[in-house]
């Protein structure tokens, strides 16, 4: 399984961005409409923090941080995911991870319980 993250960029405090992750392969047992598919951050010399979640079912999830602010969605005819951002804060800036985890009984928020990574796109919100 790959992920390919792509959206980052640098922006401005207000502005938006829209992250992609696009799988590719599958494992023995499931593909990517069977996958928890996530977004972490992870600041410079930071530890990697949950952001956003979403379920096969389409159950989001979000820090509390970025509700009313972040939409995720997927498309699993596309094998996609995307981070929509909104209103953007210096704060939300670092590099942002795609995941994809096939155990949907694991928590969402737990680095650890992920399978697969992406190689993360740099966001950088100036104030």
């Amino acid at each position: 399984v790959q992920l390919q993250a792509s959206g980052g960029g640098l922006v401005q405090a207000g502005d938006s961005l829209r992250l992609s992750c696009v799988a590719s392969g599958r494992t023995r047992f499931s593909g990517f409409s069977d996958w928890r598919m996530a977004w972490f951050r992870q600041a410079p010399g930071g530890a990697r923090f949950f952001v956003s979640a979403i379920t096969p079912a389409l159950e989001p999830e979000y820090v509390d941080s970025v509700k009313d602010r972040f939409t995720i969605s997927r498309d699993n005819a596309r094998s996609s995911v995307s981070l929509q951002m909104n209103g953007l804060k210096p704060e939300d800036s670092g590099i942002y991870y795609c995941a994809a985890a096939q155990d949907l009984q694991s928590s969402a928020r737990n680095v650890y319980d992920y399978d697969d990574w992406g190689q993360g796109t740099l966001v950088t919100v100036s104030s």
